[in-house]
């Protein structure tokens, strides 16, 4: 098999793990993976549903967003994938959804406080979302914008992109990424149940504070610090 082929297969089985997961309805939402040594990406096509997706429908582009390879338009939201693979280079693949929770705290402009272990199990701050987006930039490239809507508001938070893998776009909705399509869709899962499960926890007690630090770091640790001991060697 090509390499062409393995890059749209992967692009493939990733994109239905939106559908598997109940992360977004109909044709909304996609997954890119960008394959650095071969300059291409791999994209979902625009407004076709998952239930007749196949790997011959992936798209491959470069990183400028020249079509290389495909008949039919790439996802609406390519631009922002761009901007993000061409400004973060450890990037290898991003997901974006419409799943319900992340969207409703998207919509509510406020970022998902780290209450519960859960949460500190994949990192040790709340959960970025942006401003909405001023009306200079809705008005030009907008999908472009959306990247930069990212990463400025990481760049201007001092948040590490390759510590915190998700973000909520205000107004808009989630984007996760990762070191490849599994990690990026897993993140879009993770990033779904947290906010699900914050959203209980504040109707519950709307008083609720973040939770300790001391708490936090344990279970961040516990998986991902020097001497970590979660799973399997």
């Amino acid at each position: 098999m090509s390499d062409i082929n393995i890059i749209k297969n992967k692009c493939l089985t990733a994109n239905l793990e939106i559908k598997n997961n109940n992360l977004a309805i109909s044709t909304f939402g996609n997954v890119s993976l960008a394959d650095r040594n071969e300059r291409i990406i791999a994209i979902k096509p625009s407004g076709i549903p998952y239930v007749s997706l196949s790997a011959n429908d992936i798209v491959i582009l470069d990183f400028k967003g020249n079509i290389l390879e495909g008949k039919l338009n790439p996802s609406s939201d390519t631009r922002t994938h761009l901007y993000l693979y061409n400004k973060w280079e450890r990037l290898n693949s991003i997901c974006h959804t419409h799943s319900t929770y992340a969207v409703g705290w998207s919509q509510s402009l406020t970022s998902v406080p780290i209450l519960g272990t859960t949460h500190a199990d994949h990192l040790t701050q709340n959960i970025p979302c942006t401003s909405p987006m001023s009306n200079t930039l809705i008005k030009g490239d907008y999908e472009h914008n959306t990247g930069v809507q990212i990463v400025n508001h990481f760049s201007k938070n001092n948040i590490s992109p390759n510590l915190v893998k998700m973000c909520l776009v205000g107004s808009h909705g989630p984007f996760t990424w990762g070191d490849d399509e599994l990690e990026s869709v897993y993140n879009s899962i993770v990033l779904e149940e947290i906010c699900k499960m914050a959203f209980i926890t504040q109707v519950i007690n709307p008083e609720i504070k973040n939770m300790k630090k001391s708490l936090i770091d344990k279970h961040f640790l516990r998986k991902h610090g020097p001497e970590s001991y979660y799973g399997q060697e």
